[in-house]
């Protein structure tokens, strides 16, 4: 095996060289997500790119929320090294600054989706606690994650239409993962260990307001068991604090589990309540593509030859499409209040079969 270009840095975390990862699972990744939104219910954009060394393979998507309709464009290509350029067809990110400024352009207009947006931070970056999933003893998901609130500046084509990102108005969060999830073609399934099938319940909300940030990820078993609480809040200063074990009341359309808006309770590390109101700007379902969770139209970490692209455009209004917005995570931009001060995020959520606290007692379920 020969060196990479990376390997020239001080950044070995194991005796290995960079191109080879500390683990061999066929499941490891590095991808980054990005949300862009300018605070109203009619535009709002997800992205992000994803390297998948033991399947060869680099990507990116873009998917654009204008209204009732969604416009996406993903890119895949042959990954041959692992280095520090991040590109994949006429899709690359620039780390400017890092941890601070990123650079995201995408030369693509002519396919529905174009932009040259440039992040900056408004909080130091947080690194989440680690996130691990397992089917009887076999690791399904094992990653780190760090997220950040910032805001965004530059120009958005969609459509043929240009849009000014003006930074005084466009918000949103991002966030750097890695380790192990499934990705790729689908691997044989062998016996279940665990009922897969019985329920999904997920929530991740992060969140800027005037003064702190707000990240707060919880996810639990059909019974209410919770495998994940991370409730923190972050001051430009880079100072962290604990927010305990939040209890969480989410508002769903009535006949739906589309949800409208949550309650957080949160509570301080002196003991005082804190609690954060969240309103939903509209949801972006991210298998409907974005890649994720099944999306039949394309999943990441996917071979299909070098220099690979596809667009595709989504009439959510039409059945065939709102149809699939219930069995995936759904992300939607936000509106929320806490403390006394008006804040803008990301209010992430899937709520798929069984979850006992919720009332819903099978896939079938929905609110009343």
């Amino acid at each position: 095996m020969k060196p990479t270009p990376l390997d020239e840095y001080p950044l070995h975390q194991a005796p290995l060289p960079i191109a080879r990862a500390a683990t061999s699972d066929r499941n490891f990744y590095d991808r980054c997500y990005f949300l862009a939104h300018d605070r109203t219910r009619e535009i709002a954009l997800i992205t992000g790119l994803g390297t998948y060394p033991h399947l060869g393979v680099v990507d990116a998507f873009a998917l654009v929320r204008r209204g009732n309709t969604h416009y996406s464009v993903k890119f895949s290509d042959a990954l041959d090294t692992r280095g520090l350029d991040q590109r994949v067809g006429p899709y690359r990110i620039e780390v400017v600054d890092p941890l601070q400024r990123i650079r995201l352009i995408c030369d693509a207009a002519d396919l529905g989706v174009g932009f040259d947006l440039t992040w900056e931070g408004s909080f130091p970056a947080v690194m989440e606690q680690s996130h691990l999933m397992l089917s009887g003893p076999k690791v399904t998901l094992d990653a780190s994650r760090f997220a950040q609130l910032g805001t965004w500046s530059g120009r958005l084509v969609v459509d043929g239409t240009e849009v000014d990102v003006d930074p005084g108005t466009w918000l949103g969060t991002r966030d750097r993962s890695w380790g192990i999830r499934p990705v790729g073609e689908a691997i044989p399934a062998g016996r279940p260990l665990e009922d897969p099938h019985e329920g999904l319940w997920w929530l991740y909300v992060p969140l800027r307001f005037d003064d702190f940030a707000l990240i707060v990820i919880v996810q639990e078993t059909p019974d209410g068991y919770r495998t994940l609480n991370d409730a923190t809040r972050v001051f430009p200063d880079g100072r962290v604090e604990q927010l305990g074990w939040p209890r969480i009341e989410i508002d769903y359309g009535s006949g739906t589990r589309v949800p409208t808006g949550a309650r957080l309770y949160c509570t301080t590390p002196d003991g005082k309540p804190l609690t954060v109101e969240v309103e939903s700007l509209g949801g972006i379902p991210l298998h409907v593509g974005a890649g994720y969770g099944g999306d039949p139209d394309w999943t990441h970490g996917t071979w299909h030859g070098r220099e690979w692209s596809r667009a595709d455009r989504y009439d959510m209004s039409d059945p065939a499409n709102a149809g699939r917005v219930p069995w995936g995570v759904v992300d939607h931009p936000a509106r929320a209040t806490c403390d006394g001060q008006v804040g803008w995020g990301l209010f992430e959520h899937a709520s798929i079969g069984r979850h006992d606290p919720s009332g819903f007692a099978d896939f079938g379920s929905v609110a009343p």
